[in-house]
């Protein structure tokens, strides 16, 4: 069993915003696989199906981002996921550039509080994730409207071809492994060799 997770904010006035990648990069993959998210456990949304054969649980934990960890560990006790191979999560990234992703096997969380969150749950960064970039906003400017806020609709443009990448390096993790996900897949998006944070 592989758990996919995407990290967000539940309530609707966030559904748009940019700390919300993850939850959209889910949907898309969802859509992809025709998986509904509609029942309610471990403190997430989850919804399961198969991607190449193999069983998955894809999930948006309903916790608030700074919480995250609350349910993706219940999760991986409940049904024995071993984050560190049969773990993703899909997340937004501020020291990417908008539209860039970027697969890491485990790392710091690169000031993600979702990130770390997950780590303290799960007492390891040894979990994949993947990143999926929305900029930095205004240099040395205040993160929590840039992050809260939406997408223009230049960047949109941008982020939606980021969210089938990211939905298509999704079902590569689960079919070809993290290896084969991180050669086809990192360096996709606007800048290609971008480093960043959690490196």
């Amino acid at each position: 069993m592989f758990l996919i997770a995407g990290l967000g904010n539940p309530e609707n006035r966030y559904q748009a915003t940019r700390h919300n990648t993850g939850f959209l990069a889910i949907d898309r993959l969802a859509s992809h696989y025709q998986i509904e998210l509609t029942r309610s456990e471990g403190k997430a949304l989850t919804g399961s199906g198969r991607i190449g054969g193999n069983r998955v649980l894809l999930c948006k934990p309903q916790t608030y981002m700074n919480l995250s960890g609350e349910s993706i560990q219940a999760l991986c006790a409940y049904y024995r996921v071993d984050p560190a191979a049969e773990l993703l999560v899909l997340v937004d990234d501020i020291h990417l550039p908008t539209g860039a992703i970027r697969i890491r096997k485990g790392g710091s969380a690169g000031g993600h509080n979702g990130l770390k969150n997950i780590a303290q749950m799960l007492g390891t960064e040894t979990f994949p994730r993947l990143r999926i970039g929305v900029g930095e906003g205004v240099p040395g400017g205040n993160l929590i409207p840039h992050v809260l806020g939406n997408f223009s609709k230049e960047e949109w443009t941008l982020m939606d071809g980021a969210l089938d990448q990211a939905a298509e390096a999704a079902a590569c993790f689960v079919t070809d492994g993290i290896d084969r996900a991180m050669n086809r897949y990192n360096g996709t998006g606007k800048e290609k060799g971008h480093s960043g944070a959690g490196d």
